[in-house]
């Protein structure tokens, strides 16, 4: 999220502008099936709510079909097919594994994919209850990930910067959704991670886009993680906001306690850009509720609940 962030995360407010032409459907799907992988076309195909790139299809009980609905989705899926079997076999939870690849035709123009389904919930329709465990599961998560990204590993270019390089983004968030009296604490944490020094390793693997709705739950404790499209090779501390923005109030202690690796200028980082991600989903939950496109009706309560969070830390901090 760089200063050009409010037309990047904006893309929720215009998707259907960006949306393909042709109506997904599940009998779409079956023809595309038929057509390409008649082995599996006798499975079951239903709708999977949600998405935002892509329209996700269950098909069976164990695979789910990806088809993009937006014009970056494709490049996207590409960049899942080409590393997520890299990085798979080492990490600790389940990701979702292309195993088939669709190819564009005249009955759909895009490149699609056939995946593993990852079981459980969405957390921004879940709760973890298991805080500690949770903690754990996803500082093992992110250990085994962020490791040094090859050269020709993809490089974000709207996130993956020092948090100096986002004033834009974060402002236009700042000002977009009331805050009450929370907004001298949240620019505080912003302007303290704008002032931590940058990092300084080399580039590590990053998910990217670690909230509530690309992590799954079961048993009350993190389960998978899903959704790998915007992977990068840069900062960690995008992915260790996380510990505030995933994880129940109390857990982050832990997390980083488990994690072991990160500085105090990459938590001072994390933090600040913790605070611009929950003003995100607290945006995209107003735009749900007004019933815009691209709104997200669950985002709006997980993104507030995760920034009082930041609020908190900061203050036991000090």
């Amino acid at each position: 999220m760089t200063d050009a962030e409010p037309q990047t995360e904006t893309r929720t407010q215009t998707a259907t502008e960006t949306q393909t032409e042709t109506e997904i459907t599940a009998e779409l799907v079956r023809d595309l099936l038929r057509d390409q992988h008649p082995d599996l076309a006798g499975l079951p195909v239903r709708e999977v709510a949600g998405g935002w790139d892509n329209h996700m299809w269950r098909l069976g009980d164990e695979l789910a079909v990806r088809m993009p609905r937006t014009e970056r989705a494709p490049d996207l899926q590409r960049g899942e097919r080409r590393w997520l079997p890299v990085l798979a076999p080492r990490l600790p939870l389940p990701v979702p594994r292309p195993v088939r690849a669709g190819v564009p035709s005249a009955r759909f123009p895009k490149p699609w994919t056939i995946v593993t389904w990852v079981p459980g919930e969405p957390l921004d329709h879940s709760t973890l209850s298991r805080g500690d465990h949770a903690a754990e599961a996803l500082a093992d998560f992110l250990g085994a990930l962020h490791v040094e990204a090859p050269a020709d590993a993809p490089v974000s270019t709207d996130r993956g910067g020092h948090p100096s390089e986002c004033t834009g983004g974060f402002d236009h968030f700042f000002h977009a959704v009331p805050l009450g009296g929370l907004a001298d604490e949240v620019r505080a944490v912003w302007d303290d991670a704008v002032a931590a020094p940058a990092w300084e390793g080399p580039p590590l693997w990053v998910h990217g886009d670690l909230h509530p709705a690309n992590v799954v739950v079961a048993d009350g404790t993190l389960t998978g993680v899903v959704d790998f499209g915007d992977m990068f090779a840069g900062d960690p501390a995008w992915d260790l906001a996380a510990a505030w923005v995933i994880l129940p109030e109390g857990a982050a202690s832990r997390f980083f306690d488990v994690y072991a690796r990160a500085d105090e200028a990459t938590i001072r980082r994390a933090r600040g850009l913790a605070a611009m991600k929950c003003l995100f989903l607290m945006l995209m939950g107003r735009n749900g509720d007004r019933g815009l496109p691209g709104g997200k009706p669950t985002w709006g309560p997980a993104g507030r609940a995760a920034l009082d969070r930041v609020i908190s830390g900061l203050r036991q901090v000090h």
